[in-house]
């Protein structure tokens, strides 16, 4: 079914502008007052550097693979696998050469991506 009104409740995933995280990264998000949920699309072979934030980052995998390094722990995580980064813990992923996407809640908001480049709407790899 198509989403023709505009609405600042209802919003389909294809019509969010993403974020552009990282080469061959983007994040689709939504933010209420006290969170962030994202999709994020990682393109085939895409590397995500260890980095480190405030925000607690809860999330799961969607479809793919991907290899995630948290903390000490290092895992290929598949559709359906869960993830929970502490504030602060070192992370990074690579994803191999199917890409993937996953969903992740990030609190508190993920002020940070308020600024970085922002990429027009297109068709997300899901759903």
């Amino acid at each position: 079914m198509k989403h023709t009104e505009q609405s600042k409740t209802f919003k389909p995933l294809h019509s969010i502008r993403p974020h552009k995280l990282a080469a061959g990264i983007t994040a689709r998000a939504v933010e209420g007052q006290r969170l962030s949920m994202a999709v994020v699309d990682l393109d085939p072979n895409a590397v995500l550097p260890e980095h480190h934030h405030d925000n607690e980052q809860l999330g799961f995998v969607i479809a793919g693979s991907i290899t995630m390094r948290i903390g000490t722990e290092k895992r290929v995580l598949y559709p359906g696998d869960t993830y929970a980064i502490p504030s602060h813990v070192p992370h990074d992923a690579a994803t191999g050469p199917d890409g993937a996407t996953v969903a992740d809640v990030f609190a508190p908001v993920r002020e940070d991506w308020k600024k970085l480049d922002r990429l027009d709407p297109t068709t997300p790899r899901w759903p």
